[in-house]
């Protein structure tokens, strides 16, 4: 099957997973920002997307071409601070619907954030997050930042999309609830 790896990024750390998947799998690697992206030209998608706010960045996108996503394999690859659980589930549940969600394979990565490097704005969310965070890790990460990039970890990834690549639509039915 042909497939892509689809992907929005503020900071760069998920269009940079999106390139060493990219390089693993041997599909691919398009920035749905740029607006030429047509989900219809493949059988299976990657869509790799960071979380700003508890929000996927990518949602707009794939609200706007969920009638195209319908029925294809998608893996959903999260980059964010937060590791995956129940908080992170949570966000994604919130930024897209319910039947996409359930049938997408979710892969979550954890990215980096430098304060220095951020806009003024969220800088300031930032601060005002962690005073406001009870998980006092957490809170420190959200003021000095963090640095989660592991190339090792997108190995998930990987896998889904090679298995996608080798199914023969033909022949058999492929699983993609999560």
């Amino acid at each position: 099957m042909k497939g892509a790896i689809l992907y929005a990024t503020k900071y760069g750390s998920t269009a940079q997973y999106a390139e060493w998947i990219g390089e693993a799998t041997g599909l691919p690697v398009l920035n749905v920002s740029k607006g030429d992206v047509n989900p219809d030209a493949y059988d299976f998608l990657i869509l790799a997307t960071p979380v700003i706010y508890y929000k996927l960045l990518i949602t707009d996108w794939v609200q706007r071409n969920l009638s195209k996503l319908e029925g294809k394999p998608i893996v959903m690859v999260t980059v964010s601070g937060a590791p995956p659980g129940s908080k992170l589930d949570a966000w994604l549940g919130d930024s897209l619907p319910a039947d996409f969600v359930a049938n997408a394979k979710h892969v979550a990565l954890r990215g980096r954030q430098t304060p220095a490097e951020l806009t003024w704005f969220d800088r300031a969310m930032l601060i005002i997050a962690a005073w406001r965070n009870p998980d006092p890790v957490a809170s420190e990460e959200e003021l000095k930042g963090f640095d989660y990039m592991d190339k090792d970890s997108i190995a998930p990834a990987v896998e889904l999309a090679n298995e996608f690549k080798s199914w023969d639509p033909d022949a058999t039915q492929i699983e993609t609830a999560t």
